[in-house]
This record gives structure tokens, C-alpha cells and sequence, in this order.
């Protein structure tokens, strides 16, 4: 198990390996963020911490929600919704330690536009 934490370390998120790629997506919403993407099964991730700990924006489509910590901001996670894909989600690996981060390859979403990789 490897462990992602916000920078206040409110909350705690156990992921049972490191992400082998991560998601740089140019959307709206994920480039302003500023966030890398590793998916997993909900299932596969353990919170250690309530859901009271964050907040939850939802826009647009409302498919999915994005999460984060109430006390220091710092994004978590997207969650999907009812009627999308419930075995997956994005955890935002930059909450990683760098070791963690270091050996994943940066794939390239153009999510603002085509919804593709455009590193193929």
C-alpha cells in the first residue's frame, strides 16, 4: 500500500500500488487545478479519513464529482456519479510522495476538445 495525503494531512487515502501512468487532462476544470490523474476501482482505495473532511463540486453533466480537503484545498479525488462508470475514479497522484511519482509516465488527455490521448 502506498499513501496519498493533502498537504495539511486531513486527509488520507492508502492505494494499493503506485499508478504505473498518470492523466495531465487540459479540461477546464483539471487544468486549472493543476492536477495529475491515477485511476483506480473505488473499491481498491482505502480513506482514512471521513467524508467530512471535504468538500464536493459538481458541474455541467454533473457525471462526475471532484472532492477536497475543507481545511488547507488541496484537490483528492473525482468520484463518478450515478449512471457513469461506478468502478472507476481519479485520484490526484501529485498527493503522492515524489518517489512515488517519479517512476509513473505522464500521459496527455486532450480533455478540453477531442477527449484523447494525444501522445499515442
Amino acid at each position: 500500500m502506498i499513501e496519498a495525503t493533502c498537504h495539511c494531512g486531513a486527509v488520507r487515502v492508502e492505494a494499493p500500488r503506485a499508478p504505473e501512468t498518470v492523466t495531465d487532462c487540459t479540461c477546464s476544470i483539471c487544468r486549472r487545478l493543476g492536477v495529475l490523474w491515477a485511476y483506480y476501482d473505488p473499491a481498491e482505495l482505502i480513506f482514512a479519513t471521513p467524508n467530512a473532511e471535504l468538500d464536493a463540486y459538481v458541474w455541467g453533466d454533473k457525471m462526475i464529482a471532484f472532492h477536497r480537503c475543507r481545511a488547507c484545498g488541496c484537490t483528492i479525488d473525482w468520484r463518478p456519479r450515478p449512471g457513469t462508470d461506478p468502478n472507476r475514479m481519479g485520484l490526484n497522484a501529485r498527493l503522492f510522495d515524489l518517489e512515488v511519482l517519479a517512476s509513473a509516465r505522464v500521459r496527455h488527455l486532450d480533455g478540453a476538445d477531442s477527449e484523447t490521448y494525444v501522445d499515442e
